[in-house]
């Protein structure tokens, strides 16, 4: 049930991770033309900076909408609403500024906690929030007196008051737990290379939940006083030790998680290739060109957990061999192409070319670990989730004339508004809730030409249509309407 709504989780992440790729390439560009002053020495790198930078740095709203629209009984815009709401109600009232109002005290001595609010994790949360609110509300019938709100205009209302209790309950618990890993980071910096590759492993298992920039900023930036990132472009360290929490990224975002990218490629169901080709082609372009992983890594965290573990558990392997052997190389964007050609010269760059060796022995692990695993454990990696099994592509005549009378067609045999109460689409099939399954006419559903039509509980049917079902379940929504 639990890897059910995980999976359920990750294939709503895909619409807004879909975005990401452009958004990341365009940034590494921006950053190769001006790595120093990030736009300040060219309005071409600024432009490209900020246009990629307007995308990167709001993927918590993203997730928030996606999630809120994927997650909810409909795609109806007042779930993704819902989402947006949820996400601005808790990022306002646990703002550094809001909570230095609340405690009064100046907003120099809040929580730094609360600076790291606008995280993934918060807007994931809220998506799952509004979707709910959205799946329990949204038909929900006021008195006479209060119609207006009624319905799906109910919903931003009910999520609002539902992400205020959310919003008190972080105000007491994200504290603590941001400062418990500011700690457990401290204490780990004292075990050197297997410190190293600690910080790697945690480091790539917190980014679901944002709290990744807590550890981060224990390694990378002066509150233990390492600074790994400014004493290393500084110039200012040890040859071989500064940087070592910096290094053995480069060999798992250049070119462990393209290798991951190739095998889940070559393990996507042959219908789905193409489709999955597009994204993670892109996604492991961005990764190695720019260090961005995101669009990569969100396309599997929640689909397949266990693969994401294991990925967590290669980074801080990687991290160990490269700090084990004084491989030093740094980044000022992330570990990338564009950042491991620019640092490569600096004074404390110590043998970076040994990390281009290792990270092609890492592709080469990646790629044959994750084939294995994802054929093994039938794992649910882009193009393998269920809802995706044995589907086929519909080849229709151009024109929306052919959807409209498939639609209706079909609504039809599956009972008309007497007996249909949602409808609802995957990549490839409508998702039919009903309410008795013997009023579906399979036979009248057949005769449209789809490829098969798959009952999935007392009152839950797909049929499987194929790359054009949006196009159906637009058609059906106008009949419904």
């Amino acid at each position: 049930m639990v890897m059910k709504y995980l999976q359920r989780l990750g294939r709503s992440l895909m619409l807004p991770v879909a975005v990401l790729p452009a958004a990341a390439i365009l940034m590494g560009i921006g950053y190769w033309i001006d790595p120093s002053g990030w736009g300040e020495g060219s309005p071409i790198a600024a432009f490209l900076i900020k246009a990629g930078s307007s995308i990167i740095d709001n993927i918590p709203i993203l997730f928030a909408v996606g999630v809120a629209l994927g997650m909810a009984k409909e795609r109806d815009g007042s779930a993704a609403l819902s989402g947006l709401v949820a996400y601005l109600v808790t990022t306002t009232l646990l703002s550094t500024g809001t909570v230095a109002m609340l405690q009064g005290i100046d907003a120099a001595n809040v929580d730094p906690a609360f600076g790291k609010i606008g995280n993934a994790f918060v807007g994931i949360l809220s998506g799952i929030i509004a979707s709910m609110c959205y799946n329990r509300f949204h038909s929900v019938k006021l008195p006479d007196a209060l119609a207006f709100f009624s319905g799906k205009r109910l919903v931003p209302i009910m999520t609002s008051a539902s992400m205020i209790l959310v919003s008190v309950v972080l105000f007491f618990v994200w504290p603590p737990v941001y400062g418990a890993l500011v700690a457990f980071g401290e204490g780990i910096a004292k075990l050197d290379a297997v410190g190293a590759g600690l910080y790697g492993f945690f480091n790539r298992l917190l980014i679901p939940t944002g709290l990744h920039h807590a550890l981060n900023s224990v390694f990378w930036f002066d509150v233990a006083g390492i600074n790994d990132i400014g004493n290393f472009w500084a110039g200012t360290g040890e040859k071989g030790v500064t940087g070592m929490y910096q290094a053995g990224f480069f060999p798992i975002m250049m070119f462990g998680l393209p290798g991951a990218a190739l095998a889940m490629y070559h393990t996507a169901k042959t219908a789905k290739k193409k489709q999955a080709a597009s994204l993670l082609l892109a996604a492991g372009f961005a990764a190695f060109f720019t260090g961005v992983t995101e669009p990569l890594e969100f396309s599997f965290m929640f689909l397949a957990p266990a693969l994401y573990f294991v990925h967590a558990l290669l980074t801080g392997i990687s991290l160990t061999i490269a700090a084990i052997f004084n491989w030093t190389a740094g980044f000022g964007f992330s570990a990338g192409f564009v950042d491991f050609f620019l640092s490569s010269r600096l004074p404390l760059a110590n043998q970076p070319y040994m990390l281009i060796v290792q990270g092609l022995v890492f592709f080469a692990i990646y790629y044959f670990l994750f084939r294995f695993l994802i054929v093994k454990f039938n794992l649910k990696t882009p193009g393998r989730e269920d809802d995706e099994a044995g589907s086929e592509t519909i080849t229709a005549a151009p024109g929306k004339e052919k959807f409209a009378v498939m639609a209706a067609k079909i609504y039809e045999g599956l009972g008309g508004d007497a007996n249909v109460t949602s409808v609802d689409n995957c990549v490839t099939r409508l998702r039919v809730e009903v309410k008795d399954m013997k009023k579906v006419d399979k036979q009248k559903i057949k005769a449209t030409g789809v490829p098969g039509i798959k009952e999935v509980g007392p009152h839950s049917i797909q049929v499987v249509v194929g790359t054009n079902v949006q196009f159906v379940a637009d058609e059906i929504h106008k009949i419904r309407k």
